[in-house]
């Protein structure tokens, strides 16, 4: 037979790993923190106009290659910050045709940042609209998929 304060250690013992579980169950989903463990996710590139022989191009400055007039590539559901910087020597207003999202008139040396969420795919021109509407180049909006919706085959890949 076991005594009583036997029994009252065990008791005492359950009793404390119970707690403890329900604590870290508790603080591990997130309840105690004050601040989350989840950043949103974005993609933050930045352009800048330059004035070359009487033509405007865009150059990727960072997060996109430094070729003029980059492609540039985002991810639907997320937040997309871009960053235009007028590098230029005239005013230059960066357009996205479809998205109808566009930066101020900015001047030499001036720069504002953009936040599209884009929720759907698709490719969108992208202009220096001044007086006119001059193309520059594409921005791609594409889905990516969360590795948990791969099934079977594709899923033992991951």
């Amino acid at each position: 037979m076991i005594s009583k304060d036997k029994a009252l250690i065990i008791i005492t013992i359950v009793i404390g790993v119970v707690a403890l579980t329900g604590m870290i169950g508790f603080i591990g989903q997130g309840n105690v923190r004050h601040v989350s463990i989840f950043w949103q996710e974005r993609v933050e590139q930045t352009v800048a106009f330059e004035d070359m022989d009487g033509k405007v191009q865009l150059k990727g400055v960072s997060g996109v290659g430094g070729e003029p007039n980059p492609y540039l590539i985002t991810r639907t559901s997320f937040a997309y910050l871009l960053t235009v910087i007028n590098n230029g020597d005239k005013h230059h207003r960066l357009y996205i045709e479809g998205l109808e999202v566009q930066t101020d008139l900015l001047e030499p040396g001036q720069q504002e940042t953009l936040v599209i969420y884009p929720d759907k795919e698709g490719i969108y021109k992208y202009f220096d609209k001044r007086e006119g509407l001059e193309y520059l180049g594409s921005l791609e909006v594409k889905t990516v998929v969360a590795s948990d919706e791969f099934t079977g085959f594709w899923r033992d890949l991951i």
